[in-house]
């Protein structure tokens, strides 16, 4: 677990995040995935036990809790 976020210094604290996970072209949106976050730039960590177990959700067919429509834009 770290204490202090490598960017800007500040405490970092548990929690549980949404997570926008792409994979092999595909957008999936995972809840509660647990992640270290910054108190202050915001940025989130993951360690390896949560990456794993969002690869494992995307690719061993699991089922959805639902679905939601995503807009699309070229810039």
């Amino acid at each position: 677990m770290m204490t202090t976020c490598p960017f800007c210094k500040a405490p970092v604290e548990q929690r549980r995040v949404e997570h926008v996970h792409r994979w092999d072209g595909e957008l999936y949106i995972l809840r509660n995935v647990p992640a270290e976050v910054c108190t202050q730039c915001g940025e989130v960590f993951f360690g390896p036990g949560a990456l794993k177990s969002m690869d494992d959700v995307v690719t061993k067919n699991s089922q959805p809790e639902g679905h939601r429509s995503v807009p699309v834009f070229s810039l």
